[in-house]
């Protein structure tokens, strides 16, 4: 059913900037292009990058080849993350106001918000009552767990589809964020900086950090939990992935964690790798990114002086000397 849509076809009309808009029992035709709606969700994906389970609620066999690059395992892995770890907890306010300190959250008052890649839209929960709309996107069965957990907002908009296939004009919205999400998209992170830009002539972006800054052992140690990736990624099976995700936070994550505890009182904590960021977190937001390091195929690493090489792109680009590293905001 489409009825959630009745009342925001002038905001798809101007986010798609078509000509002829309208709502079909269970769809969307745009510009005589026909887009199915499932539970409030627009999927935008080319058929052939449906993930199974779309497919079986659909009826429809896959078919057909999609254009461009396209990570299916990437798809995979993120949409059993947070199908795995649905609920937005009580860390997430936190991690939230770190990500925007270089955000003055009154200038959304009222505005146009795109949130790039919302998994399971803990992000956009915290803006529901700040911005006038939202437009989630992401490509796999993730969106769908953001359309649960916004079942209270009434100004969101639920896209399925590729970031680097959106079809939305040139500054459809006033303001957009893509945390933690580029650096595992199969094209060049930056590239796809560049490319996110066009939708917004602001950009919140969150890269992983090339460990710049760090001592030398954070990126040796770094070495063989890359290479352990690397083989882990591969398997797919729910069983195996629950139990090592238990392993990597009981014998990595939370020695660590202790470790920084210990040495806190005297000061040497900021030498322990993952302490900053994970010191005071839940042991179910530990698993969450325990799941995330080690079942991503692609993890592409950026120093502070390769997000400056975008100044030629922006006519302003903030680095936040915080944590989470690196975030930073480019406006046009």
């Amino acid at each position: 059913m489409t009825e959630y849509y009745a009342d925001k076809l002038e905001l798809l009309r101007d986010l798609f900037g078509a000509n002829d808009i309208a709502l079909e029992p269970d769809g969307i035709r745009i510009d005589g292009q026909r887009y199915p709606i499932v539970d409030d969700v627009i999927v935008l994906l080319d058929r052939a990058h449906y993930p199974p389970a779309l497919h079986q609620r659909l009826d429809r066999e896959a078919g057909g080849q999609g254009d461009g690059p396209f990570a299916e395992d990437i798809q995979f892995t993120f949409g059993h993350e947070w199908q795995s770890f649905p609920e937005i907890m009580p860390e997430h306010e936190r991690e939230f106001r770190q990500y925007f300190d270089v955000v003055g959250l009154d200038s959304l008052r009222g505005k146009r918000v795109a949130d790039l890649g919302c998994g399971i839209g803990r992000w956009s929960h915290f803006l529901k009552d700040i911005a006038g709309s939202l437009v989630l996107v992401d490509f796999s069965e993730a969106i769908f767990v953001a359309r649960d957990n916004l079942r209270g907002a009434d100004n969101a908009v639920f896209l399925m589809a590729d970031l680097l296939r959106l079809p939305l004009r040139r500054d459809a919205v006033d303001f957009a964020f893509c945390l933690g999400v580029a650096h595992h998209l199969p094209v060049g992170a930056l590239q796809a900086v560049r490319q996110l830009s066009a939708y917004a002539p602001r950009l919140l972006v969150y890269l992983y950090s090339a460990l710049d800054g760090h001592p030398l052992y954070y990126r040796l140690m770094m070495l063989p939990v890359s290479a352990l990736r690397q083989l882990v990624c591969r398997v797919q099976n729910a069983a195996f992935r629950s139990v090592f995700t238990w392993l990597a936070t009981l014998l990595l994550y939370l020695p660590l964690v202790g470790l920084g505890y210990l040495l806190h009182p005297v000061g040497l904590s900021r030498y322990v790798p993952l302490f900053d960021f994970y010191h005071g977190k839940s042991l179910a937001r530990i698993r969450q990114d325990a799941y995330d390091r080690f079942f991503t195929r692609i993890e592409q690493r950026f120093s502070r002086a390769d997000i400056m090489t975008l100044d030629g792109d922006f006519k302003h680009i903030e680095i936040s000397p915080q944590i989470p590293m690196w975030h930073f905001l480019c406006e046009r």
